[in-house]
């Protein structure tokens, strides 16, 4: 299952889509938007990286 791409990209893909949706849908400052969506990607970004050394 750890070695799996599905389980790679499954997580970032999965919290990536909460944050963005938490984004649009409660979110009204335009800056703390901004900010989750950057955090968004970076999850999408960071997360595969470090699962894989975690390996």
């Amino acid at each position: 299952m750890v070695r799996s791409p599905l389980f790679y990209w499954g997580i970032p893909l999965a919290t990536t889509a909460i944050l963005v949706a938490i984004a649009f849908s409660v979110v009204e400052d335009q800056t703390v938007r901004l900010m989750l969506l950057f955090i968004a990607a970076l999850e999408l970004v960071v997360t595969p990286q470090i699962l894989k050394r975690a390996e």
